[in-house]
């Protein structure tokens, strides 16, 4: 029999990202599966080192990947994998890439998971009423001491879900073991999905009108922009919480800071339009409003997991094994 060969590896991302993405176990793990140096990084297909591109037959792409198109790919004629070490690669990649009939791997759940985790917490936090006591005993030290609004706390508390996609999933799978109910919308869904174990289909409306909770977990598509409105959020009860991870457009700002505004909306954003805020929008100081500066995905120690899954897409694909999370062009048009 003979002897696989080791496919030559390029890093095509930031310069500092592979120290962040790969600990020294890991690396050491890659650079047996591919002929990889780690001390070289693409960050512009112009300037890569002499003879690589040539040579290519993996790229392990992250954040700040170089665009990949036509162009780009007459410079590679080995490539044949592209693996990304991030969620989305919408960024980089180009309908060439689907023409020439590379693999093209995504580390999206692998990033679900720390953005489920912020959901989870936020949800519980926001059924405490936790944001609104910060706030509160930093102007009035006195504030714990006052008897508590009765209708805080977690026990037996309708949660919302919007969308069931890899990260709203996970959100659901992590609410499990509490004593929460869950409503899901996803006009997608198959009869008999399995998460529909842990939650209860519901229409957009019908979820509006009886969470206390709703966390957004849709993609952005031109169907979903603007999707909840001025109709749901006034469905929403009194004291209730919206929570979006996801993408900003796909609840309608104006609606959102209004009903923030006049209706005592309280809301967790880590993704707004544009993003920052501007100085000076209503969002930066009306009460019960939380805003994250895009910080629920991986971070820190989070980004090895990225690393571990383009790590073992790499593994596999140099023993000649089909992809764990490949990324085709038809299920890309309905991710976020």
């Amino acid at each position: 029999m003979t002897a696989r060969r080791t496919p030559v590896a390029a890093f095509a991302m930031r310069p500092d990202l592979p120290g962040l993405l790969f600990g020294p176990d890991d690396l050491a793990a890659l650079t047996r599966a591919a002929d990889l140096d780690p001390t070289q990084t693409i960050t512009d297909f112009a300037s890569a080192p002499a003879g690589l591109l040539e040579r290519v037959e993996v790229l392990i792409t992250g954040w700040g990947a170089p665009r990949i198109g036509a162009e780009e790919l007459a410079r590679m004629p080995r490539l044949r994998a592209i693996v990304h070490a991030a969620g989305t690669v919408k960024g980089h990649i180009d309908d060439a890439v689907w023409k020439h009939g590379l693999l093209v791997t995504s580390a999206a759940s692998a990033n679900a998971y720390p953005v489920a985790e912020y959901t989870l917490a936020m949800i519980l936090l926001a059924g405490k009423r936790v944001p609104d006591y910060i706030r509160g005993y930093a102007a009035d030290p006195d504030v714990y001491t006052r008897e508590p609004d009765p209708s805080i706390g977690n026990f037996n508390r309708t949660v919302g879900i919007v969308g069931a996609s890899r990260v709203g999933r996970r959100v659901i799978e992590l609410l499990d073991p509490f004593d929460i109910d869950v409503l899901l919308y996803d006009p997608s869904l198959e009869p008999g999905d399995p998460i529909l174990r842990r939650a209860r289909q519901a229409g957009l409306d019908e979820l509006f009108e009886r969470s206390t909770i709703v966390s957004v977990h849709a993609p952005l598509l031109p169907e979903t922009i603007g999707m909840i409105g001025a109709a749901q959020l006034a469905l929403l009860p009194d004291g209730a919480t919206l929570i979006n991870t996801a993408r900003a457009p796909i609840v309608d700002q104006e609606a959102l800071t209004a009903a923030v505004r006049d209706s005592g909306l309280r809301v967790v954003l880590d993704v707004t339009d544009p993003e920052p805020l501007p100085a000076g929008h209503p969002l930066r100081t009306l009460p019960g409003v939380v805003l994250t500066p895009h910080v629920a995905g991986a971070l820190g120690t989070e980004l090895r997991r990225l690393g571990e899954c383009a790590l073992h897409e790499v593994q596999r694909f140099a023993a000649g094994r089909p992809a764990e999370h490949p990324v085709t062009k038809e299920a890309l048009i309905a991710v976020a």
